[in-house]
């Protein structure tokens, strides 16, 4: 199983009281996440209402998609934002830990879904909520349980803790069928010889949205930071 993106479905009409309906995507060339663009935003958001102007400049700047993490009581509310109100980005929910979750965010407009790690029960959950997902990794035997449920692209964490490009390398020969987004310790200084690695997809950092930038509302900032980095690692 790969994680790709599902043709939206048709939004039904909103009755006299309905919410509107979040906008959604238009589908990437690519189906799969990890194709999206080199890059990955991590977003740890305190206030929802930065969500939008965030989601906007990361866009302009070439990374359109987003993984908003639920670290914070704000993350559902920034993905909900996010979803209806910024078409053109792919917005995915990260630090995913529990079924309920998996429903939560989906229910709000999550377009992906990443884990730091995973079990049966989380593997199921996302694997029924029809969107694509990233479980975490950071060892063999756990990329050879993925593959054996037919799982092939995979979050490998922390990856500079866990042996950074060494492991990733390694990796590649037994288990060349395994893609990643690695995340954990990516900067922009070491981001490139990640994603020389051929079974790297992309990567996942926070660098390009400093949270200095966020609290400041700094979004030209962060386009400028997202356009270096969406153009220095374009492939």
């Amino acid at each position: 199983m790969t994680s790709s993106l599902p043709s939206p479905s048709p939004a039904p009409a909103p009755g006299p009281a309905s919410a509107p309906a979040p906008a959604r995507a238009p589908e990437p060339a690519s189906a799969s996440v990890l194709d999206l663009a080199p890059v990955m935003p991590v977003v740890v958001l305190t206030d929802a209402a930065d969500a939008v102007p965030l989601a906007r400049a990361l866009v302009a700047g070439g990374l359109p998609a987003i993984e908003v993490t639920l670290r914070t009581p704000a993350a559902l509310d920034a993905i909900r934002a996010v979803a209806a109100a910024v078409p053109d980005a792919v917005v995915g929910a990260g630090t995913v830990l529990t079924p309920a979750q998996v429903a939560d965010t989906v229910a709000a407009g999550a377009r992906f879904l990443v884990s730091p790690g995973w079990t049966d029960g989380l593997l199921d959950a996302m694997r029924a909520s029809g969107v694509p997902f990233l479980p975490g990794v950071s060892t063999a035997s756990e990329v050879v349980a993925l593959l054996e449920r037919g799982v092939r692209e995979m979050k490998f964490f922390p990856a500079q803790a866990a042996g950074g490009t060494a492991y990733l390398r390694s990796l590649a020969g037994p288990l060349p069928q395994a893609r990643f987004c690695p995340t954990g310790g990516i900067t922009a200084d070491n981001a490139g010889e990640y994603l020389a690695l051929p079974n790297v997809g992309c990567v996942g950092g926070t660098w390009m949205v400093p949270g200095d930038a966020i609290a400041s509302k700094d979004w030209g900032r962060i386009e400028s930071l997202a356009a270096d980095a969406a153009t220095r690692y374009a492939r």
